[in-house]
């Protein structure tokens, strides 16, 4: 069997792996908090109504969490015009012939697990393939949806400007219960979005053995060096 070079590639940088751990802390602890307010607990407690403001803490982390979870979106679209070519939102550009193709092969090997007849060495995607960069897109204005609905519902209760910017969802939708529905939806999205995330990322650690769960803690993946040599668009301080 033909060995293999392999030579490590600065891939997820540091802005990128920080806003990806908060994102998945964000979305746990929504989640979480969102569940109880959709069907709060029985709390039983011979302590006075008004000193007992479990539900009221329960809204506040909620309500902390999607500040979070705002403003790691806008340092993430921020990120896309100064970060490296992996992070950049031209890799996300899912309307390229080069994109389209990938798409095809990931859909054949990844998902329909055949095999190829003639391998090319430029369908190994350094950074996301095109089905993730797709799949990301959608999961973009999901995330949009979650915050026009998320913070107007909360735009009654709120004293300050920023949450009565959307004030003008709940009438669009015709009442908070079909905004709640909308909310409730795109938030099971998330958490099967997820699922499916961890899953084809230990798998494709475990196939192709180039450091796809570490490289989210480091930033490095293992690129074969005749892939780099078809891409000579890394720039040589990625390379180590």
């Amino acid at each position: 069997m033909e060995a293999k070079k392999f030579i490590r590639v600065m891939v997820w940088e540091l802005p990128v792996r920080l806003f990806h751990w908060l994102n998945v802390l964000a979305i746990i602890v929504l989640c979480i908090t969102g569940f109880l307010i959709a069907n709060p607990p029985a709390l039983l407690s011979n302590a006075e109504a008004t000193n007992l403001h479990s539900f009221g803490i329960v809204r506040f982390i909620h309500f902390v969490a999607a500040y979070i979870f705002l403003f790691i979106m806008i340092m993430r679209i921020y990120w896309s015009f100064v970060g490296n070519q992996f992070a950049s939102w031209r890799a996300f550009w899912p309307f390229s012939k080069k994109n389209w193709n990938n798409f095809w092969h990931v859909v054949k090997i990844d998902v329909m697990l055949l095999n190829e007849d003639h391998p090319n060495v430029k369908d190994i995607s350094v950074g996301h393939n095109s089905v993730a960069t797709l799949s990301y897109l959608v999961m973009f204005f999901i995330a949009l949806i979650q915050i026009f609905t998320g913070f107007a519902l909360y735009a009654d209760t709120s004293g300050w400007w920023f949450p009565k910017l959307f004030s003008w969802v709940i009438p669009l939708f015709g009442g908070d219960f079909m905004v709640r529905t909308i909310h409730h939806i795109a938030m099971w999205t998330f958490i099967l979005f997820s699922l499916v995330h961890v899953y084809l990322v230990f798998y494709h650690d475990w196939l192709e053995g180039r450091g796809e769960v570490s490289s989210m803690f480091g930033g490095f993946k293992f690129v074969r060096e005749d892939r780099i040599k078809h891409h000579e668009d890394i720039p040589e301080e990625s390379k180590k």
